[in-house]
């Protein structure tokens, strides 16, 4: 299939140049020419979207998301109103404990349906690349259970899911030796079955300590996953410098890091992924993206779509609080969740708009970009193209 797409508003992605008026030729599931001056015309089997001036973007890459689970937490709204912390509700044996009680006892094919749903919606919200991770098992089984469901739902997806193992998530408290169980057996049974998925741990009070994150990341790196590290959303523990000194891909959250840790996260070349749906939840707290960009660090933004601290799938709604709240200009708000979100995730084929790429791209109802911060609420995604494939918004 070949498409040609019309008089379109080419924002590229990695801060080239907005073209105007441009006309883009795909063929097959690949870019194949983007013309500024919109001098070529459609070949005789091409299929002509005229997007009328509107903007045309990259896919979304969503690089950090928890969007597998059973059950809800609609109840938790009410505490947090009331005046329960986070980390209070989860010491008291709900959030992240009340998601692994319902997953545990959910079958693999409702895992799988209930993120095929939430693919759906991502998709219509113009997400095109997804990272999912595991994580509410808390065992070998359920933890398999989940990967397993992971890569099941994405093969009806038709855009790209990557799994993530999160192994060191909370801490079962019916195992006083869990670290030690999931470090002597559940990696190396992960590791068996998905040799190449990341590995992921949540280094936070109440949570995996600097220590046991360490035990856990080193022996990964050890069997040749790559690893990532939730540090420094609510304490400052020193995860991210145990980032830092395994190699981790990327350090995710930063709500309590200071201007000097994201200077040294930027020496260090680690991207940083801030989730400011999650500050909007829970308590107002947001990562200070200006001092990490202001070092010269690279920033993705991502949902951390979950069932607890961020109830949310939508990449629209988080860029608007993304402008709002880390102060990011619209430029850098895109970027953060197309070209840097996929070289995070590995994927150097998308999150641009250049010849030779991987046509994930979206048609947006605005004919400026900046629309797309403004806005609050609502889906301004008209058209996605996944592979050279159009969806309109009701397939």
């Amino acid at each position: 299939m070949s498409l040609f797409l019309r008089d379109a508003r080419v924002v590229p992605g990695d801060g080239s140049p907005v073209l105007p008026g441009a006309h883009v030729r795909i063929e097959g599931d690949r870019i194949a020419e983007v013309d500024a001056a919109a001098r070529i015309a459609p070949g005789p089997g091409d299929v002509v979207i005229d997007v009328g001036g509107r903007v045309l973007l990259p896919g979304f890459v969503d690089a950090h998301t928890h969007a597998m689970w059973a059950g809800d937490r609609v109840g938790e709204l009410d505490l947090q109103l009331a005046g329960a912390s986070y980390l209070d509700i989860l010491r008291a044996g709900g959030g992240i404990l009340a998601t692994v009680r319902a997953v545990r006892a959910a079958t693999a094919e409702d895992l799988r349906d209930g993120l095929r749903l939430r693919l759906g919606r991502m998709l219509r919200e113009g997400t095109t690349t997804v990272e999912v991770k595991s994580g509410y098992g808390l065992s070998t089984e359920h933890e398999l259970k989940m990967l397993r469901a992971i890569h099941e739902a994405a093969r009806a997806f038709p855009g790209t899911v990557v799994p993530t193992a999160l192994l060191g998530h909370a801490l079962d408290p019916a195992e006083p030796r869990f670290v030690e169980r999931v470090v002597e057996e559940t990696l190396p049974a992960v590791h068996a079955e998905f040799p190449g998925v990341t590995v992921d741990a949540f280094c936070e009070e109440g949570a995996w300590s600097v220590a046991d994150c360490r035990r856990l990341l080193e022996r990964a790196r050890a069997l040749g996953h790559h690893v990532r590290l939730h540090a420094d959303q609510f304490h400052r523990l020193g995860g991210l410098d145990l980032a830092l000194s395994v190699g981790a891909d990327s350090v995710d959250h930063l709500e309590a890091s200071r201007p000097e840790d994201l200077a040294r996260l930027a020496g260090g070349g680690v991207p940083g992924v801030m989730l400011p749906a999650t500050g909007f939840h829970t308590d107002g707290r947001y990562g200070d993206a200006r001092a990490l960009l202001g070092a010269g660090g690279r920033l993705v933004i991502a949902t951390n779509c979950n069932p607890g601290s961020s109830p949310t799938s939508s990449m629209p709604f988080v860029i608007a609080l993304a402008r709002r709240k880390l102060r990011l200009t619209t430029e850098e708000a895109i970027a953060g969740c197309t070209v840097h979100a996929a070289a995070l995730l590995r994927l150097p084929d998308r999150g641009r708009i250049a010849p030779g790429l991987r046509a994930d791209l979206i048609v947006l109802a605005h004919r400026d970009e900046r629309q797309l911060g403004y806005e609050i609420g609502g889906n301004p995604v008209e058209t996605v193209i996944v592979a050279g494939r159009p969806f309109g918004l009701s397939d």
